[in-house]
Protein backbone atom coordinates (compact mmCIF):
# COMPACT_ATOMS: atom_id res chain seq x y z
CA UNK A 1 0.00 0.00 0.00
CA UNK A 2 2.76 2.57 0.86
CA UNK A 3 4.35 1.47 -2.69
CA UNK A 4 0.83 2.94 -4.07
CA UNK A 5 0.49 5.63 -1.96
CA UNK A 6 3.87 6.81 -2.63
CA UNK A 7 3.56 6.40 -6.53
CA UNK A 8 0.24 8.39 -6.07
CA UNK A 9 2.24 11.32 -4.28
CA UNK A 10 4.64 11.30 -7.36
CA UNK A 11 1.81 11.56 -9.94
CA UNK A 12 0.54 14.50 -8.09
CA UNK A 13 3.48 16.09 -7.56
CA UNK A 14 4.46 15.51 -11.16
CA UNK A 15 1.16 17.03 -11.77
CA UNK A 16 1.84 20.04 -10.01
CA UNK A 17 5.46 20.80 -12.21
CA UNK A 18 5.05 24.40 -13.49
CA UNK A 19 5.70 24.00 -17.33
CA UNK A 20 6.08 26.69 -20.07
CA UNK A 21 3.78 26.91 -22.71
CA UNK A 22 5.41 26.50 -25.94
CA UNK A 23 6.18 29.22 -28.07
CA UNK A 24 2.96 29.11 -30.40
CA UNK A 25 1.18 29.47 -27.55
CA UNK A 26 3.00 32.45 -26.32
CA UNK A 27 2.74 34.45 -28.98
CA UNK A 28 -1.25 33.68 -29.45
CA UNK A 29 -1.31 34.70 -25.74
CA UNK A 30 0.63 37.80 -26.75
CA UNK A 31 -1.87 38.16 -29.43
CA UNK A 32 -4.73 38.21 -27.27
CA UNK A 33 -3.10 40.42 -24.82
CA UNK A 34 -2.46 43.13 -27.11
CA UNK A 35 -5.95 43.55 -28.53
CA UNK A 36 -7.33 43.83 -24.78
CA UNK A 37 -4.46 46.25 -24.84
CA UNK A 38 -6.10 48.22 -28.32
CA UNK A 39 -9.16 48.86 -25.34
CA UNK A 40 -7.24 50.26 -22.61
CA UNK A 41 -4.02 52.35 -24.93
CA UNK A 42 -4.82 55.54 -26.70
CA UNK A 43 -5.16 54.84 -30.28
CA UNK A 44 -2.78 57.00 -31.82
CA UNK A 45 -0.88 57.44 -35.26
CA UNK A 46 2.61 59.03 -36.95
CA UNK A 47 2.60 61.25 -40.08
CA UNK A 48 4.88 58.87 -42.30
CA UNK A 49 7.24 59.50 -45.25
CA UNK A 50 8.41 57.24 -47.65
CA UNK A 51 12.20 56.32 -46.80
CA UNK A 52 13.89 55.37 -50.23
CA UNK A 53 16.65 52.88 -48.16
CA UNK A 54 14.51 51.46 -46.67
CA UNK A 55 11.75 51.11 -49.72
CA UNK A 56 8.63 51.52 -47.55
CA UNK A 57 6.85 54.40 -45.29
CA UNK A 58 8.46 55.17 -42.11
CA UNK A 59 7.10 57.53 -39.19
CA UNK A 60 8.42 60.60 -38.81
CA UNK A 61 9.18 61.99 -35.05
CA UNK A 62 6.93 64.63 -33.13
CA UNK A 63 4.28 63.74 -35.53
CA UNK A 64 1.97 61.70 -33.39
CA UNK A 65 -1.38 63.01 -33.06
CA UNK A 66 -4.42 61.30 -30.83
CA UNK A 67 -7.39 59.25 -33.25
CA UNK A 68 -10.62 57.14 -32.79
CA UNK A 69 -9.46 54.43 -30.76
CA UNK A 70 -10.31 51.00 -32.95
CA UNK A 71 -10.37 48.42 -30.30
CA UNK A 72 -9.96 44.93 -31.75
CA UNK A 73 -12.24 41.35 -30.81
CA UNK A 74 -12.47 37.92 -30.82
CA UNK A 75 -12.36 37.87 -34.48
CA UNK A 76 -9.70 39.96 -35.32
CA UNK A 77 -7.43 37.95 -32.79
CA UNK A 78 -8.44 34.56 -34.59
CA UNK A 79 -7.73 36.37 -37.68
CA UNK A 80 -4.29 37.97 -37.18
CA UNK A 81 -2.13 34.81 -37.06
CA UNK A 82 -3.98 33.56 -40.54
CA UNK A 83 -3.48 37.18 -42.12
CA UNK A 84 0.24 37.18 -40.55
CA UNK A 85 1.55 34.15 -42.05
CA UNK A 86 -0.04 34.61 -45.42
CA UNK A 87 1.65 38.10 -45.27
CA UNK A 88 5.04 35.99 -44.73
CA UNK A 89 4.94 33.30 -47.32
CA UNK A 90 7.65 34.51 -49.87
CA UNK A 91 9.73 34.68 -46.06
CA UNK A 92 7.97 31.38 -45.19
CA UNK A 93 8.78 29.28 -48.37
CA UNK A 94 12.49 30.48 -48.42
CA UNK A 95 12.70 28.75 -44.76
CA UNK A 96 11.16 25.86 -45.50
CA UNK A 97 13.49 25.68 -48.94
CA UNK A 98 16.63 25.81 -47.10
CA UNK A 99 15.41 22.92 -44.72
CA UNK A 100 14.93 20.99 -47.61
CA UNK A 101 18.15 21.57 -48.31
CA UNK A 102 19.77 21.19 -44.94
CA UNK A 103 17.96 17.82 -44.93
CA UNK A 104 19.36 16.64 -48.42
CA UNK A 105 22.94 17.80 -47.36
CA UNK A 106 22.17 15.67 -44.08
CA UNK A 107 21.08 12.74 -45.68
CA UNK A 108 24.39 12.52 -48.02
CA UNK A 109 26.40 12.18 -45.06
CA UNK A 110 28.68 15.12 -45.73
CA UNK A 111 28.29 17.20 -42.53
CA UNK A 112 28.72 13.69 -40.40
CA UNK A 113 31.65 11.92 -41.68
CA UNK A 114 33.15 15.45 -42.02
CA UNK A 115 33.29 16.17 -38.35
CA UNK A 116 34.04 12.49 -37.45
CA UNK A 117 37.11 12.77 -39.45
CA UNK A 118 37.84 15.54 -37.79
CA UNK A 119 37.74 13.53 -34.33
CA UNK A 120 39.64 10.88 -35.84
CA UNK A 121 42.30 12.77 -37.04
CA UNK A 122 42.96 14.89 -33.73
CA UNK A 123 43.29 11.71 -31.73
CA UNK A 124 46.20 11.99 -29.31
CA UNK A 125 45.78 16.10 -29.60
CA UNK A 126 42.97 16.29 -27.85
CA UNK A 127 43.63 19.70 -26.98
CA UNK A 128 43.63 21.63 -30.62
CA UNK A 129 40.41 19.18 -31.04
CA UNK A 130 38.36 21.96 -29.03
CA UNK A 131 39.46 25.17 -31.11
CA UNK A 132 38.84 22.72 -34.29
CA UNK A 133 35.72 21.23 -33.40
CA UNK A 134 34.45 24.62 -32.05
CA UNK A 135 34.70 26.13 -35.35
CA UNK A 136 32.97 23.46 -37.23
CA UNK A 137 29.99 24.24 -34.98
CA UNK A 138 30.28 27.81 -34.90
CA UNK A 139 30.13 27.99 -38.84
CA UNK A 140 27.07 25.77 -38.75
CA UNK A 141 25.70 28.14 -36.31
CA UNK A 142 26.51 31.81 -37.97
CA UNK A 143 25.34 30.41 -41.32
CA UNK A 144 22.43 28.56 -40.61
CA UNK A 145 21.36 28.64 -36.93
CA UNK A 146 23.34 24.78 -36.44
CA UNK A 147 21.27 23.54 -33.27
CA UNK A 148 18.92 20.53 -32.97
CA UNK A 149 21.17 19.43 -35.88
CA UNK A 150 24.34 19.44 -33.14
CA UNK A 151 22.60 16.08 -30.60
CA UNK A 152 23.88 13.40 -32.62
CA UNK A 153 27.21 14.73 -31.81
CA UNK A 154 27.66 14.86 -28.25
CA UNK A 155 27.44 10.92 -27.93
CA UNK A 156 30.48 11.25 -30.56
CA UNK A 157 32.95 13.93 -29.05
CA UNK A 158 32.10 13.03 -24.84
CA UNK A 159 33.06 9.85 -25.39
CA UNK A 160 36.48 10.77 -26.66
CA UNK A 161 36.54 14.14 -24.27
CA UNK A 162 36.84 11.85 -20.94
CA UNK A 163 38.98 9.05 -22.34
CA UNK A 164 41.63 12.30 -23.28
CA UNK A 165 41.55 13.04 -19.78
CA UNK A 166 38.38 15.46 -19.13
CA UNK A 167 35.22 16.11 -18.08
CA UNK A 168 31.90 15.72 -19.76
CA UNK A 169 31.05 19.59 -19.13
CA UNK A 170 34.50 20.14 -21.66
CA UNK A 171 32.70 17.91 -24.47
CA UNK A 172 29.40 19.29 -23.81
CA UNK A 173 30.50 23.01 -23.86
CA UNK A 174 32.51 22.43 -27.42
CA UNK A 175 29.53 21.12 -29.22
CA UNK A 176 26.49 24.03 -27.33
CA UNK A 177 29.00 26.56 -26.82
CA UNK A 178 30.31 26.12 -30.28
CA UNK A 179 27.57 26.13 -31.89
CA UNK A 180 26.05 29.10 -29.65
CA UNK A 181 28.32 31.23 -29.98
CA UNK A 182 28.03 30.90 -33.81
CA UNK A 183 24.23 31.32 -33.42
CA UNK A 184 25.06 34.57 -31.18
CA UNK A 185 27.22 36.14 -33.85
CA UNK A 186 24.85 35.11 -36.81
CA UNK A 187 26.15 36.46 -39.83
CA UNK A 188 23.60 35.05 -42.42
CA UNK A 189 21.91 32.77 -40.41
CA UNK A 190 18.23 32.37 -42.49
CA UNK A 191 16.07 31.51 -38.72
CA UNK A 192 17.66 34.21 -36.93
CA UNK A 193 19.55 37.40 -39.11
CA UNK A 194 17.42 36.94 -42.40
CA UNK A 195 14.13 37.06 -40.47
CA UNK A 196 15.08 39.97 -38.23
CA UNK A 197 16.20 41.91 -41.21
CA UNK A 198 13.29 41.22 -42.55
CA UNK A 199 10.98 42.12 -40.19
CA UNK A 200 13.28 45.48 -40.07
CA UNK A 201 13.06 46.22 -43.87
CA UNK A 202 16.48 46.30 -44.26
CA UNK A 203 18.44 43.67 -46.36
CA UNK A 204 20.24 41.56 -43.84
CA UNK A 205 23.84 42.08 -45.39
CA UNK A 206 23.20 45.57 -43.69
CA UNK A 207 25.67 45.49 -40.83
CA UNK A 208 27.44 41.89 -41.63
CA UNK A 209 31.19 43.19 -40.93
CA UNK A 210 29.99 44.32 -37.06
CA UNK A 211 28.70 40.85 -37.06
CA UNK A 212 31.67 39.23 -38.04
CA UNK A 213 33.58 40.90 -35.53
CA UNK A 214 31.32 39.81 -32.95
CA UNK A 215 31.76 36.63 -34.04
CA UNK A 216 35.41 36.64 -34.49
CA UNK A 217 36.13 37.65 -30.75
CA UNK A 218 33.25 35.97 -29.39
CA UNK A 219 34.64 32.62 -30.44
CA UNK A 220 38.37 33.73 -29.07
CA UNK A 221 36.92 34.63 -25.93
CA UNK A 222 34.78 31.10 -25.88
CA UNK A 223 37.83 29.15 -27.28
CA UNK A 224 40.19 29.86 -24.63
CA UNK A 225 37.60 29.95 -22.05
CA UNK A 226 36.81 25.98 -22.84
CA UNK A 227 40.84 25.26 -23.40
CA UNK A 228 41.97 26.51 -19.91
CA UNK A 229 39.27 24.95 -18.46
CA UNK A 230 39.70 21.46 -19.95
CA UNK A 231 43.47 21.85 -19.31
CA UNK A 232 42.54 22.79 -15.69
CA UNK A 233 40.41 19.59 -15.46
CA UNK A 234 42.60 17.67 -17.15
CA UNK A 235 45.70 18.64 -14.79
CA UNK A 236 43.79 18.27 -11.57
CA UNK A 237 40.48 15.99 -11.82
CA UNK A 238 38.85 17.46 -8.72
CA UNK A 239 38.32 20.98 -10.11
CA UNK A 240 36.12 19.48 -12.48
CA UNK A 241 32.63 20.83 -11.81
CA UNK A 242 31.09 17.71 -12.53
CA UNK A 243 34.26 16.00 -10.22
CA UNK A 244 31.32 14.19 -8.06
CA UNK A 245 29.97 12.44 -11.57
CA UNK A 246 33.33 11.21 -13.02
CA UNK A 247 33.59 7.88 -12.45
CA UNK A 248 29.90 7.18 -13.39
CA UNK A 249 30.72 9.29 -16.45
CA UNK A 250 33.74 7.00 -17.76
CA UNK A 251 31.80 3.87 -17.23
CA UNK A 252 28.55 5.37 -18.92
CA UNK A 253 29.81 6.72 -21.92
CA UNK A 254 33.52 5.30 -22.58
CA UNK A 255 31.88 1.82 -23.46
CA UNK A 256 30.06 3.88 -26.33
CA UNK A 257 33.13 5.24 -27.75
CA UNK A 258 32.84 2.08 -30.48
CA UNK A 259 29.79 3.75 -31.45
CA UNK A 260 31.62 7.03 -33.00
CA UNK A 261 31.50 5.10 -36.08
CA UNK A 262 33.15 4.02 -39.56
CA UNK A 263 31.81 7.21 -40.98
CA UNK A 264 34.20 7.10 -44.39
CA UNK A 265 34.77 10.84 -45.34
CA UNK A 266 34.87 10.35 -49.08
CA UNK A 267 35.85 13.04 -52.13
CA UNK A 268 32.40 13.06 -52.72
CA UNK A 269 31.50 14.18 -49.36
CA UNK A 270 34.35 16.93 -49.65
CA UNK A 271 32.55 18.11 -52.70
CA UNK A 272 29.21 18.18 -50.99
CA UNK A 273 30.66 20.64 -48.37
CA UNK A 274 32.55 22.58 -50.68
CA UNK A 275 29.11 23.00 -52.57
CA UNK A 276 27.41 23.40 -48.83
CA UNK A 277 29.55 26.74 -48.00
CA UNK A 278 29.17 28.04 -51.84
CA UNK A 279 25.79 28.26 -51.94
CA UNK A 280 25.92 30.48 -48.97
CA UNK A 281 29.04 32.43 -50.43
CA UNK A 282 26.53 33.17 -53.99
CA UNK A 283 23.53 34.15 -51.85
CA UNK A 284 25.42 37.39 -50.15
CA UNK A 285 26.77 37.92 -53.51
CA UNK A 286 23.44 37.73 -55.15
CA UNK A 287 21.60 39.69 -52.54
CA UNK A 288 24.97 42.41 -51.86
CA UNK A 289 25.50 42.85 -55.79
CA UNK A 290 22.36 41.49 -57.61
CA UNK A 291 19.70 42.52 -56.00
CA UNK A 292 18.53 38.90 -54.79
CA UNK A 293 15.77 38.59 -52.59
CA UNK A 294 13.58 35.71 -51.26
CA UNK A 295 12.30 34.14 -54.80
CA UNK A 296 16.32 34.40 -56.33
CA UNK A 297 17.24 32.81 -52.76
CA UNK A 298 14.86 29.95 -52.64
CA UNK A 299 15.63 29.05 -56.43
CA UNK A 300 19.26 28.92 -55.55
CA UNK A 301 18.69 26.71 -52.83
CA UNK A 302 16.72 24.32 -54.57
CA UNK A 303 19.11 24.16 -57.29
CA UNK A 304 21.83 23.37 -55.08
CA UNK A 305 19.99 20.63 -53.25
CA UNK A 306 19.27 19.22 -56.47
CA UNK A 307 23.30 19.40 -57.34
CA UNK A 308 23.93 17.99 -53.77
CA UNK A 309 21.55 15.00 -54.28
CA UNK A 310 23.37 14.04 -57.29
CA UNK A 311 27.02 14.33 -55.62
CA UNK A 312 25.76 12.30 -53.30
CA UNK A 313 24.00 9.44 -55.02
CA UNK A 314 20.43 10.24 -54.09
CA UNK A 315 17.85 8.61 -55.81
CA UNK A 316 14.53 10.44 -56.77
CA UNK A 317 12.97 9.08 -54.37
CA UNK A 318 14.58 9.44 -51.75
CA UNK A 319 15.59 13.17 -52.75
CA UNK A 320 11.52 13.77 -52.45
CA UNK A 321 11.17 12.01 -49.39
CA UNK A 322 14.48 14.28 -47.68
CA UNK A 323 13.38 17.30 -48.96
CA UNK A 324 9.72 16.73 -47.85
CA UNK A 325 11.09 16.05 -44.69
CA UNK A 326 13.01 18.93 -43.80
CA UNK A 327 10.64 21.64 -45.22
CA UNK A 328 7.79 19.85 -42.81
CA UNK A 329 10.99 19.80 -40.18
CA UNK A 330 11.05 23.90 -40.44
CA UNK A 331 7.03 24.07 -41.07
CA UNK A 332 7.08 25.08 -36.76
CA UNK A 333 9.23 28.03 -38.25
CA UNK A 334 7.11 29.47 -40.64
CA UNK A 335 3.96 29.26 -38.35
CA UNK A 336 5.77 30.84 -35.56
CA UNK A 337 6.52 33.23 -38.12
CA UNK A 338 3.07 34.17 -39.02
CA UNK A 339 1.57 34.07 -35.44
CA UNK A 340 4.40 36.08 -34.16
CA UNK A 341 3.18 38.76 -37.02
CA UNK A 342 -0.19 38.26 -35.81
CA UNK A 343 0.64 40.69 -33.08
CA UNK A 344 1.72 43.36 -35.18
CA UNK A 345 -1.59 43.06 -37.08
CA UNK A 346 -3.47 43.68 -34.10
CA UNK A 347 -1.67 46.22 -32.74
CA UNK A 348 -1.80 48.57 -36.15
CA UNK A 349 -5.87 47.54 -36.40
CA UNK A 350 -6.17 48.60 -32.61
CA UNK A 351 -3.99 52.37 -33.74
CA UNK A 352 -1.94 51.47 -30.80
CA UNK A 353 1.47 50.78 -32.35
CA UNK A 354 1.86 54.71 -33.11
CA UNK A 355 0.89 55.42 -29.05
CA UNK A 356 3.54 52.76 -27.96
CA UNK A 357 6.01 54.40 -30.64
CA UNK A 358 5.76 57.75 -29.36
CA UNK A 359 5.83 56.56 -25.54
CA UNK A 360 9.07 54.94 -26.94
CA UNK A 361 10.28 58.63 -28.75
CA UNK A 362 9.64 60.62 -25.44
CA UNK A 363 11.49 58.28 -23.52
CA UNK A 364 14.16 58.19 -25.80
CA UNK A 365 14.44 62.04 -25.59
CA UNK A 366 16.52 62.13 -22.90
CA UNK A 367 18.76 58.87 -24.07
CA UNK A 368 21.71 59.14 -25.94
CA UNK A 369 22.15 56.47 -29.02
CA UNK A 370 24.86 54.62 -26.42
CA UNK A 371 22.33 54.10 -23.65
CA UNK A 372 19.56 53.19 -26.10
CA UNK A 373 21.42 50.36 -27.69
CA UNK A 374 22.64 48.99 -24.51
CA UNK A 375 19.15 49.37 -23.23
CA UNK A 376 17.48 47.36 -26.70
CA UNK A 377 20.20 44.65 -26.24
CA UNK A 378 19.30 43.75 -22.77
CA UNK A 379 14.97 44.13 -22.93
CA UNK A 380 15.94 41.53 -25.97
CA UNK A 381 17.77 39.05 -23.07
CA UNK A 382 14.75 39.03 -21.12
CA UNK A 383 12.07 38.90 -23.82
CA UNK A 384 14.68 35.58 -24.91
CA UNK A 385 13.59 33.86 -21.69
CA UNK A 386 10.14 33.60 -22.68
CA UNK A 387 10.03 33.45 -26.22
CA UNK A 388 12.99 31.52 -27.14
CA UNK A 389 12.51 30.95 -30.35
CA UNK A 390 14.46 33.05 -32.41
CA UNK A 391 12.68 33.69 -35.27
CA UNK A 392 9.48 34.35 -33.16
CA UNK A 393 11.04 36.89 -31.19
CA UNK A 394 12.40 38.71 -34.16
CA UNK A 395 9.25 39.14 -35.97
CA UNK A 396 7.54 40.00 -32.67
CA UNK A 397 10.23 42.77 -31.61
CA UNK A 398 11.41 43.89 -34.71
CA UNK A 399 8.38 45.91 -36.06
CA UNK A 400 8.64 47.66 -32.46
CA UNK A 401 12.59 48.14 -32.10
CA UNK A 402 13.60 48.92 -35.73
CA UNK A 403 11.61 52.69 -35.94
CA UNK A 404 12.36 53.09 -32.51
CA UNK A 405 16.05 52.92 -33.45
CA UNK A 406 14.90 55.24 -36.00
CA UNK A 407 13.86 57.77 -33.22
CA UNK A 408 17.02 57.06 -31.38
CA UNK A 409 19.28 58.19 -34.50
CA UNK A 410 20.25 54.30 -34.37
CA UNK A 411 20.70 52.27 -37.60
CA UNK A 412 18.12 49.41 -37.93
CA UNK A 413 21.17 46.68 -38.37
CA UNK A 414 22.13 47.39 -34.96
CA UNK A 415 18.49 46.95 -33.84
CA UNK A 416 19.28 43.76 -35.80
CA UNK A 417 22.30 42.70 -34.25
CA UNK A 418 21.21 43.55 -30.56
CA UNK A 419 18.38 41.28 -30.95
CA UNK A 420 20.34 38.06 -31.99
CA UNK A 421 23.74 38.80 -29.79
CA UNK A 422 20.83 39.02 -26.90
CA UNK A 423 18.93 35.55 -28.38
CA UNK A 424 22.07 33.78 -28.77
CA UNK A 425 23.14 34.76 -25.58
CA UNK A 426 20.23 33.82 -23.38
CA UNK A 427 19.68 30.70 -25.85
CA UNK A 428 23.24 29.22 -24.44
CA UNK A 429 21.67 28.66 -20.60
CA UNK A 430 17.92 29.09 -20.94
CA UNK A 431 16.30 26.06 -19.54
CA UNK A 432 13.29 26.97 -21.89
CA UNK A 433 15.75 25.98 -25.24
CA UNK A 434 14.49 22.01 -26.01
CA UNK A 435 18.19 22.04 -27.17
CA UNK A 436 20.05 23.19 -23.89
CA UNK A 437 17.78 20.85 -22.36
CA UNK A 438 18.91 17.60 -24.50
CA UNK A 439 22.53 18.70 -24.48
CA UNK A 440 22.69 18.76 -20.82
CA UNK A 441 20.89 15.57 -20.57
CA UNK A 442 22.76 14.14 -22.77
CA UNK A 443 25.99 14.81 -21.39
CA UNK A 444 24.43 13.86 -17.64
CA UNK A 445 25.38 17.58 -16.66
CA UNK A 446 22.94 19.46 -14.01
CA UNK A 447 21.34 22.65 -15.46
CA UNK A 448 22.68 24.95 -12.29
CA UNK A 449 26.29 23.20 -12.52
CA UNK A 450 26.31 24.27 -16.36
CA UNK A 451 24.92 27.84 -15.32
CA UNK A 452 27.91 28.42 -12.82
CA UNK A 453 30.33 27.02 -15.41
CA UNK A 454 28.86 29.50 -18.38
CA UNK A 455 28.52 32.61 -15.56
CA UNK A 456 32.14 34.33 -16.38
CA UNK A 457 31.89 33.48 -19.83
CA UNK A 458 28.37 34.99 -20.43
CA UNK A 459 29.74 38.12 -19.19
CA UNK A 460 32.40 38.15 -21.07
CA UNK A 461 30.03 37.82 -24.00
CA UNK A 462 27.73 40.37 -22.89
CA UNK A 463 30.59 42.88 -22.66
CA UNK A 464 31.64 41.69 -26.00
CA UNK A 465 28.67 42.74 -27.80
CA UNK A 466 28.17 46.19 -25.92
CA UNK A 467 31.38 47.12 -26.77
CA UNK A 468 30.72 46.61 -30.52
CA UNK A 469 27.12 48.30 -30.11
CA UNK A 470 28.24 51.06 -28.09
CA UNK A 471 31.10 51.73 -30.54
CA UNK A 472 28.81 51.02 -33.55
CA UNK A 473 27.07 54.47 -32.57
CA UNK A 474 29.78 56.65 -31.22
Amino acid sequence: MSEIAASGNDAITEKKKFKLPSAYTILFLLIAFMALMTWIVPAGKYETVMNEDLGREVAVAGTYMSTESNPQGLLEILTAPIVGIQGSIDLGLFIMVIGGFLMIITATGAIDSGINAAVKKMEGKELMMIPILMFFFAAGGTVYGMAEETIPFYMLVIPIIIASGYDAVTGVAIVLLGSGIGVLGSTINPFATVIASDASGIPFTDGLMMRVGILVVSFVVAVGYVMRYAQKVKANAALSVVADLAESNKQHFLKKKEDSGNLEFTGRHKAILVLFGLTFAIMIWGVASAGWWMTEMSVLFLASSIIAAFLGQINEEKFVDNFVDGCRDILGVVLILGIARGIGIVMDGGLITGTILNWGEQTLAEMSSVLFVNVMYWIHIILSFFIPSSSGLAVFSMPIMAPLADFAGVGRDLAVTAYQTASGWTNLITPTSGVVVAALSIGRVPLVTWIKFMLPLLGMLALITMGFLSAAVL
